[in-house]
C-alpha cells in the first residue's frame, strides 16, 4: 500500500504539479494560463505534464510523466491540479489531495464531448475536487492553495477503510449516475 503523506514538507519551495493526462487532444488554454501565472510567479516550482499540448515555455514542462515518476511528484507536491479525468483525479486523492480539477472543454477541441465538465462539476459539488472553469477561477485558487495549502490536504484516518478503495467507490459511484442519465436521455429521445 502507498503511502498517503498527512501533511506536507512546508519548509520547501512551494510545489505545484499539472498533470492534463494522455488524451489526444490539446489542452493549449490550460498551458497558457499557467505559464502566465507562473511568469509573475517565478519562486514557485511548477511542473507541468502537458501531453499532446503545444510545448510550453516553462523550465519544468514534460510531455509525459511515467507512473512511478508521477506517484512520486503527486505525493512531494503542494498543490495538484488535473484536467477533468477519473484517474488522475483518484490518483491525486490517494496521495492526500483535495485536487484542483480545470476539466476539459469541447468548445476549445479539446475533448470529443463534454463528459468531463459533467463529472468535475458532480465531484465540485460532492466537494472532491476543487473545480475551476476559467482563469481567473484557476489563478485564484493556486494562490489560495499556496496561501493556505492545508486547505488542499486530505485527511487520513488510519481506522477508515483503504482510501483508494472508498475513492474509487465514489468516482465509480458519480460515473454510474453520469450513465445512468446519458443513456436516459437518448432513450427519452425516441419514438416508440
Amino acid at each position: 500500500m502507498a503511502h498517503i503523506p498527512q501533511q506536507r514538507d512546508r519548509r520547501s519551495a512551494p510545489f505545484v504539479l499539472v498533470v492534463v493526462g494522455t488524451d489526444v487532444h490539446r489542452f493549449d488554454r490550460l498551458v497558457g494560463w499557467l505559464e502566465r501565472w507562473h511568469a509573475a510567479r517565478p519562486e514557485v516550482r511548477l511542473v507541468l505534464q502537458y501531453g499532446h499540448s503545444r510545448p510550453p515555455a516553462l523550465p519544468d514542462a514534460t510531455p509525459f510523466l511515467g507512473h512511478e515518476e508521477l506517484q512520486r511528484a503527486m505525493a512531494e507536491a503542494t498543490l495538484v491540479v488535473s484536467h477533468g479525468g477519473p484517474a488522475t483525479i483518484t490518483e491525486a486523492r490517494r496521495t492526500g489531495h483535495l485536487p484542483i480539477v480545470v476539466p476539459r472543454d469541447p468548445a476549445h477541441d479539446e475533448h470529443v464531448d463534454n463528459h468531463q465538465q459533467l463529472f468535475s462539476r458532480r465531484l465540485g459539488a460532492a466537494g472532491m475536487v476543487r473545480l475551476c472553469e476559467s482563469e481567473a477561477e484557476l489563478l485564484a485558487t493556486l494562490d489560495e492553495g499556496l496561501a493556505e495549502p492545508g486547505r488542499f490536504v486530505l485527511t487520513v484516518d488510519p481506522g477508515r477503510p483503504d482510501p483508494r478503495a472508498e475513492a474509487v467507490a465514489r468516482v465509480g459511484a458519480v460515473i454510474d449516475d453520469l450513465v445512468a442519465r446519458r443513456v436516459g436521455q437518448r432513450a427519452g429521445g425516441r419514438c416508440g
